[in-house]
């Protein structure tokens, strides 16, 4: 009888540490995946002064929306957490989508080879940005998953596995969904 408690005991302990070190690897994943977001972000905010400069020149009239830009940039990159950071990534796509509509107006801007070289750049940056955030949404789905299935559910929040936010663009999803369109 002693035997089958010690037993029930042991296997329950070894099945609580793999739940516990799937769960860990799980949260390890959300973290390496907001990294790689954080990287990709880096690498955008630092092109978005290079391209505010090479539009400065031609866009005398348009100081507001180009401050609005450098303000936004600031504002994203002073972010923390998914949630926050989301707000503050909106607020600035809707700034460099202003950016790319007043272009329109300056044909010698848009035949301009280093805006095309960075719009270009920015491009590619905003699908590595698309693809990082869909890793990121399908790890803290997994690990949240994971947190409220039975019967880890039942031990999870007390070794301290919280759900975790997604990287939730919230209206501006539709706008985000595509890269910015590289018109010459």
């Amino acid at each position: 009888m002693i035997f089958m408690i010690w037993a029930i005991i042991f296997v329950l302990g070894i099945w609580i540490i793999l739940t516990y070190n799937a769960l860990t690897a799980l949260r390890l994943r959300i973290q390496n995946a907001w990294r790689q977001i954080d990287v990709q972000l880096k690498r955008r905010y630092d092109l978005i002064p290079n391209l505010v400069e090479t539009v400065k020149g031609y866009m005398q009239h348009e100081q507001d929306t180009l401050q609005k830009v450098i303000e936004a940039r600031s504002q994203a990159m002073g972010s923390k957490g998914a949630k926050e950071a989301a707000e503050a990534e909106n607020v600035l796509n809707q700034s460099l989508g202003k950016i790319f509509a007043l272009m329109e107006n300056y044909p010698d801007l848009k035949a301009n080879t280093n805006f095309q070289q960075l719009q270009a750049e920015l491009s590619d940056i905003e699908n590595k940005i698309a693809a990082a955030r869909r890793f990121f949404n399908n790890s803290v789905q997994e690990y949240n998953t994971g947190i409220e299935q039975l019967p880890a559910a039942l031990f999870a929040a007390s070794l301290g596995f919280r759900r975790k936010e997604f990287f939730d663009l919230g209206e501006a999803r539709g706008q985000l969904e595509q890269a910015p369109s590289v018109k010459f």
